[in-house]
């Protein structure tokens, strides 16, 4: 049988430019690839590089220039001398410079939330007994353990509106429209969970909208939501930590 070429497949899907029904099959085939997950995280972070060309070619032709200045104009005397090297150190400071805006790209949001970040799952007897009363759940509850976050999204938003208060129902909703790189969604549910603060899932919420923020690199309120959640006693305390030296 003939393998699938995904590397169209993978443009489109980190471009965001699939149809609901393309990116429900994309995203099965990725469950359980890890090979295919690692190629789209691959082309991610090349697409990054190539977006910062344009700090290489500054490096390129400050070098450049600096050689035909010094091909051009020999040394006349000290104080040219003196002169030239300044102008050398100016330069290198600068490609420096570059170099360092360059690499702080390709180490930025993705890879930070991509390290730390974890699939938020729901205990097993909160699973059952949500999935015994409610059939949107489970069938919402049956999408999201499939990796199909737009389903599941949408499923879990009309059990909370028929349930306000259900609060892990409004964490999933988040979760799911955050895998669907859906941020200002996700906030507003994370936010929810947040605000009620009278529930078991307010350190999940926390955690995710702080990567919401660095998703949509609002490093200020990122800084400030990890600082919260460094300064709290959760789960979450040491990597909030480890962000942070990050993101500082």
């Amino acid at each position: 049988m003939k393998s699938i070429d995904f590397s169209y497949f993978i443009e489109r899907y980190n471009a965001g430019e699939m149809s609901d029904s393309e990116k429900i099959w994309f995203l099965k085939e990725l469950d359980g690839n890890d090979k295919l997950r690692n190629d789209v995280e691959l082309r991610k972070r090349t697409d990054d590089v190539l977006k910062n060309q344009n700090v290489l070619s500054l490096r390129n032709k400050l070098m450049e220039i600096e050689k035909r200045r010094v091909a051009k104009e020999p040394f006349q005397n000290s104080k040219r001398k003196s002169y030239l090297k300044y102008a050398a150190v100016f330069t290198g400071l600068v490609i420096i410079g570059s170099i360092a805006i360059f690499s702080g790209k390709t180490t930025s949001n993705d890879e930070i939330v991509s390290k730390f970040y974890k699939l938020y799952e729901p205990p097993a007897n909160h699973r059952s007994a949500q999935a015994g009363i409610n059939s949107d759940y489970a069938q919402a509850l049956e999408f999201y353990n499939t990796h199909d976050y737009e389903r599941a999204a949408i499923l879990f938003s009309k059990v909370v509106e028929s349930n306000p208060k259900d609060m892990q129902s409004t964490l999933l909703s988040g979760v799911s429209n955050f895998e669907n790189r859906k941020y200002p969604e996700a906030k507003k549910s994370f936010g929810k969970v947040i605000d009620d603060n009278n529930n078991l899932y307010i350190d999940q919420a926390e955690w995710y909208l702080a990567l919401c923020y660095i998703k949509t690199e609002e490093k200020e309120k990122a800084i400030k939501q990890l600082e919260k959640i460094r300064s709290e006693e959760g789960v979450y305390k040491n990597d909030a930590k480890k962000i942070l030296r990050k993101l500082k």
